[in-house]
Parts: C-alpha cells; structure tokens; sequence
C-alpha cells in the first residue's frame, strides 16, 4: 500500500471508537458483515473482467453495455454460487442482491439487474406453485434471462391506462399478445434491449369480449440458442441516459404473439381453459412484490451515498484552503462548519435509512405471514409505507450526493472523482419504480382516509401517533423525543388541513376528484411530514434498543448521529414548527447552538466514520476518495490515461485548427 496523506493519518488516530464495531453495527451483525466481506473479497479477487486500462468514462455508448455485460457475468457469477451453497435465504438474497447492484465494479448499472430486480419476483409472488417450478431453477440457474416490461411510452405511473393486450383464445389455449399503437410500446425496461430473452409483459387481459385489467405474462423474446428476435417481437434499447447506461433499458413491440395460457401468471386470478375468468380473491396481494422492490431501492440508495460521503469526508480531510487567521497556515477544508454542515447529515442519513429499511423489512417479512393467512388489515399501511419511504429515500440521497459533488468543488466535478456518476446513479431513483410524486399521494391517500376513520377503527402502528399528537401541542422541549413529537404534531396538522380543505371544496359543489388534484400539494407535504416522522422515530427507536449491545465507546457516537439527524431536520422543517407547535425564538436559538454543539463533536471521528463503511477503493472508484488520500497523484495519473494524451499533437489542429489560425478557411 502507497503512503498515507498524513492529514488523513492524523485523522484516524483522533478517532474515539473502535471502526470495526461500527462496521459491524451499520451492517447489522457480525454474520452479516462477514457475508458482506467474503461478497467484496470475491468480487475484488482480481479478476481480468474489472480491469480496464482505459477508463470507463471514455467509452463509446456500445463499449459501455458491452464491458458491463462481462463484468455483470463476472459479478452474477457470484450470485449463482451463493444460491448453490445454499446460502440464499430471502434476507441474505436481499441484501446481497443490494450490495452487488450496488456495487462500484459496475459502475453504470447492470443489464442483468432486473432479471433478479423484478423478474423473478413476480414469478415469485403471482405465479402458482406449477409454474414456479417450471420458471424459478432456470432464472436462479440463469439458464434464462429475464426483464420486467410494465411502463409503456405513453404509459408510466398509470398503470390502469396500459394499451398493450392479451387476448384469450380457447380454440388455442393461448394468449394473443399486441401492441397496438406506438405509445403502447413498452419502454424503459432494463435488460430489455439486447439482453434478456423472457421478460414479464404486463398487459390487459381480454377473455370472452370483457376486459378485466391488467395482468402478467411470461413471453420469450429471443431464440435461447441464437439469441435472435422470435416472431412478431420487436425490441431494441432506448439509447443513452444521464445515467445507468450499462442497464440496456430497451423497447418491446408485440405483432400477435402467441403464448400458451400457463403463462399468464395465475397465483391470484386464473383464465380457464375455456376462457373463464377467476377473480383474484384480493387485487391488492401484488402490493407484496412492490413493498420487496422498494425496500431493494433503500439499500441500494444507501451504498451509493455511503460512497459519496465516504469520498467527500476524506477529501475534506485531504484538502487544505484559505487561512481562518491571518498568518496561519491554509486549513483543512473540514475545518469549516459550512463543510461540515453539507456533509454530517449525509453520514447520519446512511444510518437513518438503513436502519428503517431494516426495520421496513423485518415488519414486512412478518407481515408475509399474515399475508398468507387472509390477514389483509396492514396491507394498506405497508404499502403506504413502502411508497413514502421509497420516495424520501431517493430525495434526500439525490439531494446529499449532489451536496457531497458541490463540497469538492472543482475536482467533484470530475467524472473520475466517480461523483457525477454516483449522481446520475442516485437520481434515476426518484422516477423508477414509482415517480415520488405518486409514490407520496398513495401514501397521503391512506393516510387521508385513516384520518377520516380515526374514531371508528383501531389505527396501525406507524399511524397511531394521529390520535395522540394533538395531546403534544404544550410547551416544546428540545430533546430528540421532543422533536419527534413535534413533528408528529405537523403531520398530524397537516393530514387534518387537507382533509377538512376537501371537505369544505366537497360541500361548495366541487367534485371529490377536481378537490384532491387542488389540494395536491398540501396532500405531498402531508406525506412528507409523515415518512419525516417515522424515519426519525425509528431510527431513534432501534438505535435505543441497540445501545446496551454496543461498547461504551461507540454510544456516543451513535447519539450523536441520531441527535444530529433529528436537530438537521427541526431546523430544516422549522416554518412547519413555527406553524403548528409552540416552539418559540429562544427554542430555535438553542436548537441552532445543539446542531453546531453537535459538529463540533463529530468532527474529530468524521474520517472514522466514513472508514466504518469499509469500502474497498476498487468499489469506491474514486480520484479523490481513495484510503490513502492521494488525491492529486490519482487526478494526474487519471487525466493521463486519457485518449487524447496518447499523442502530442492531435490531427485536429493540422486539419482544422492551423488553417483557422492562419486564415485559410
């Protein structure tokens, strides 16, 4: 290993706490990390396919998809051995699949994403137990590759509006499957353009003259031999993104293709041979494979901004300018507090995030259960809470990658800084899977309605706080509790404003749906405020509980980070305080001093705790953010490797620029 900047020697030698404890923490368990750690150690074992000698950032569109599809293979490959060894349980896949999604070695996406994303979990949670046992050993064999074809060019969040269809024919047993306009193509699909050759289509369904909404269908693309388009399929990729370009996202045309009627999937509803209809005993049992998607989505947001702030915080180390006293020398970046301002929350908001995902996830996987008993009663909450926490989610990391981007100033700007990557990574989030939008009005429509019945039916336990909150509106306290109270008594104020502002709109003539589209935006920020309050609240919950487990040591820290998150967002949120609860001026002023109390008292352990993410430099991918901080060797050697370095003088300027210069054009 090169020679440590000392700047970030001195760093870690002021840390308080033992950083392999956090590491063990922040991935939940000793068994965990050790996964973790046998997944990084394979996946970086050196490997020809994760070597380029010249740098992805300067890749043509089809060089990018094609390196992508090696070192995928390479990854994937890893993903296969697991399931062999027998080391797949549901969580293990889970985590797993969101460390290697996320994982740097692909730094823009991989095509195979969706075929493990979304296409073997809906076979999972729509098909019967026949055809999970046709479908399942080859897709976890990857005998086949499959995508996920739901959002149409003229079609995306409403998903009732789909065009395409699958027509029954009894006299076939089979399904008819059509495009029939150009907005009806499907689009966006990953994988979909040169990749997979299956793909779920979902598709509305016709059978006996009546249309009975949409459903999902198992189609072959390609020959599993030549890989050539079948019949009737017309599919190619989309072209190039801000972003993800190594995803192939594709478009899917269908011309009357045929499939055979098992492969509409039929866990839920079923067509009968002669084309009979069977109703799903409840539309809403799909909401499982969603609620498993987001929290996918949660995980994987939080590595890429464990890797941001990992990159920011040791360059902020690194990186020395201007004096802060006449006479001194130039101080490290760190030392400022706006520094420290842009980029504490996003240590915090790592642990935030990952800890509710983890608590999303435990409750769902309990919830499957009932599930599977006829139990639908927290199906409306869990899938309100998987909407809102995907949508805040993606937001906030959008928001703190970009922050971390700006906090390098010049040289974050850099493509092999890896931080304008990590962004266009980072922001596909807020419009896939669910546009955050219409995430926040699923969840606020739930909570609307909860709102309406909160005297006649008992309420779920990420809402029960709405009965209570009004009894919060006393005198404020500045304590972690107290600033959980209060915000809970603006969701609870706000969910009550929309609901009696549609009442009132209802009662003076206008239409219940004119009076929701009007009160939309307060309808977004009552959501918002709601997904604020259990984000904070769990994440003080479970780190509470965790405490005793911990060293003494380590505690501190720990409260710091969940004191910082939660005084961030009191100062952030403090017009909706000011609004609603009785937080006065002298309350702000000592929030104000806890939160710069609070960087001061990180400052010393920031490297420390960017270290405890243990992001191995491969992964991080990064010009400034690598272990040893060698931050302007790496540029130089870096801004070397580039193609138009490989000669001294480049034809260009004695076809076009000499002649310009010699006025001879």
């Amino acid at each position: 290993m090169s020679e440590v900047n000392k700047d970030l020697l001195k760093e870690r030698l002021q840390c308080t706490f033992d950083i392999d404890e956090m590491t063990t923490f922040f991935y939940g368990g000793p068994q965990k990390n050790f996964n973790r750690k046998q997944r990084d150690t394979a996946m970086l074992s050196g490997s020809e396919e994760f070597r380029n000698e010249v740098p992805e950032d300067y890749f043509s569109h089809k060089e990018h998809y094609e390196d992508g599809i090696k070192k995928s293979v390479a990854i994937f490959s890893l993903v296969r051995k697991m399931q062999r060894e027998g080391l797949t349980s549901i969580t293990d896949y889970r985590d797993a699949l969101s460390g290697l999604l996320g994982s740097a070695v692909v730094r823009d996406g991989s095509a195979l994403a969706l075929h493990y994303i979304m296409f073997m979990p809906a076979i999972l949670n729509q098909g019967n137990e026949e055809q999970q046992a046709q479908w399942l050993p080859r897709a976890w064999d990857f005998n086949i590759l499959g995508s996920y074809a739901q959002t149409e060019l003229g079609h995306g969040t409403f998903i009732r509006g789909l065009e395409t269809t699958a027509t029954y024919d009894p006299a076939t047993k089979e399904f008819v499957l059509n495009t029939p306009t150009l907005s009806s193509y499907k689009w966006w699909a990953g994988g979909l353009g040169q990749t997979a050759n299956y793909c779920i289509v979902i598709a509305q369904l016709y059978t006996k003259g009546e249309c009975h909404g949409i459903h999902s269908f198992i189609v072959q693309l390609r020959d599993e031999e030549t890989h050539e388009p079948l019949p009737g399929i017309k599919v190619g990729e989309i072209g190039a993104k801000q972003g993800l370009n190594a995803v192939n996202n594709g478009f899917l045309g269908l011309d009357n293709v045929r499939i055979p009627r098992n492969q509409m999937l039929m866990k839920h509803a079923q067509v009968l041979e002669d084309g009979t209809y069977v109703k799903s005993k409840n539309s809403k049992l799909n909401y499982g494979a969603m609620v498993f998607v987001r929290v996918v989505i949660v995980f994987d947001m939080v590595n890429y901004l464990a890797r941001a702030i990992t990159i920011a915080i040791r360059y902020s180390a690194v990186r020395r300018q201007s004096q802060l006293k006449e006479g001194e020398p130039e101080v490290q970046i760190l030392d400022y507090i706006m520094q420290r301002h842009k980029l504490f929350i996003g240590i915090a908001a790592c642990h935030a995030y990952r800890i509710t995902g983890s608590k999303l996830w435990d409750t769902f996987h309990d919830f499957q259960e009932q599930l599977q008993g006829g139990n639908l009663d927290r199906l409306p909450e869990m899938h309100a809470l998987a909407c809102c926490l995907k949508a805040m989610c993606t937001s906030d990391i959008t928001a703190l990658v970009e922050n971390c981007r700006r906090a390098c100033g010049g040289h974050g700007y850099m493509r092999s800084s890896n931080l304008p990557t990590l962004y266009g990574m980072v922001t596909a989030g807020c419009t896939y899977e669910g546009e955050n939008t219409v995430l926040l009005l699923q969840t606020a429509r739930f909570l609307v309605k909860t709102w309406q019945q909160i005297d006649t039916k008992p309420l779920t336990p990420t809402v029960s706080y709405l009965k209570t909150a009004g009894a919060f509106a006393g005198k404020w306290e500045n304590s972690v509790d107290g600033i959980i109270r209060g915000l809970q008594v603006v969701a609870a104020s706000k969910i009550k404003t929309c609901v009696e502002n549609m009442k009132k709109r209802v009662v003076s003539g206008m239409s219940f749906e004119d009076s929701w589209n009007v009160s939309s935006v307060q309808l977004v920020a009552a959501a918002e405020a709601h997904c604020r309050v259990i984000i904070i609240s769990t994440f003080h919950e479970e780190v509470s509980k965790m405490m005793p487990s911990v060293s003494e040591r380590l505690r501190p820290v720990l409260q710091q980070l969940v004191e910082l998150y939660a005084v961030y967002w009191a100062l952030e949120k403090l017009s909706d305080l000011l609004l609603y609860t009785s937080i006065g001026k002298e309350d702000v002023d000592k929030l104000q001093y806890w939160y710069e109390e609070l960087l001061r008292k990180i400052r010393p352990n920031a490297v420390g705790l960017v270290d405890a993410f243990d992001i191995p430099d491969n992964m991080l991918n990064s010009t400034l953010g690598a272990y040893d901080g060698r931050v302007y060797e790496r540029l130089m050697e870096e801004a070397l490797k580039s193609p138009l370095n490989a000669e001294p003088v480049n034809s260009s300027f004695h076809k076009y620029l000499k002649p310009f210069m010699q006025g001879k054009l």
